[in-house]
């Protein structure tokens, strides 16, 4: 496919209440255009809540179940994170939910240390890279952002990054400078989805959703209101960027190790 179309959905959050977001959402849903992806916050049923022990689902239950109705019903993949339970531990997990029922998921590998993330919550060990309608797409959760050695873009495996993040506002110029970054080095078109409004902390949430180009170049950016917005990227464009700059044949190898 040549042009993928992108939705982002830019919301407050009812603290520690997954039946009032997902509610919420539902409705946002339904008033989007068509569209190939639909992108929601970081933790969406929740905020970002340390209480894991009493919020985490297990896999194919509730919300789950519900991403699966969004994304048959719309026909676009359904991503984001949410707090699920397996074998006993807690995760950050990410689930990327296409129309048919098929997913995958990504476990958050960079625990927010300053919040007492990793103390709630297991680390992920694996990158996610995803492949949809021609489109090879990597989504990311938030503070995994300020880790470009993660992120890099591996022999231009991905076309298209996404950072879903419940990221506070009084480092939003950090949000904002590092997705541009990621996009410029590498020559990747970037989303980062974040949530607006107050959590049960007291914390505030300046949104700065964006979606930026291959240069760097900001398509899409809105603070500190709820909206969605959907984006048509050009595939050829970034091609052909590509092709002409390949700055990508310089970069160093490397390995990541635990």
């Amino acid at each position: 496919m040549e042009e993928l179309r992108v939705s982002l959905i830019q919301t407050a959050l009812y603290w520690e209440n997954p039946d009032a977001n997902r509610a919420n959402l539902e409705e946002k849903i339904a008033e989007l255009p068509a569209t190939d992806v639909i992108v929601l916050p970081e933790m969406f049923t929740t905020g970002f809540s340390m209480d894991g022990k009493s919020l985490a689902e297990p896999m194919n239950f509730t919300t789950f179940k519900w991403m699966k109705q969004q994304a048959q019903q719309t026909g676009a993949v359904v991503t984001g994170s949410y707090i699920v339970k397996e074998n006993e531990q807690c995760f950050n997990r990410l689930i990327w939910m296409q129309p048919n029922g098929e997913f995958a998921s990504y476990d958050k590998r960079h625990l927010f240390r300053m919040g007492n993330e990793h103390q709630f919550y297991a680390q992920g060990k694996q990158k996610l890279v995803v492949s949809w309608k021609g489109w090879n797409i990597c989504p990311l959760i938030c503070y995994d952002l300020r880790f470009p050695v993660w992120s890099r873009n591996v022999n231009q495996e991905y076309d298209l990054l996404l950072y879903v993040a419940n990221w506070p506002a009084p480092r939003a110029e950090v949000w904002n400078t590092l997705l541009k970054a990621r996009a410029l080095e590498n020559q990747s078109y970037v989303v980062g989805v974040n949530r607006v409004g107050e959590d049960g902390e007291g914390l505030l949430y300046s949104g700065d959703s964006a979606m930026i180009d291959f240069k760097g170049q900001t398509l899409f950016h809105h603070k500190n209101e709820e909206i969605t917005h959907t984006e048509s990227f050009s595939r050829q464009a970034l091609f052909d960027f590509r092709t002409k700059f390949p700055a990508y044949l310089d970069a160093d190898s490397f390995e990541i190790r635990d």
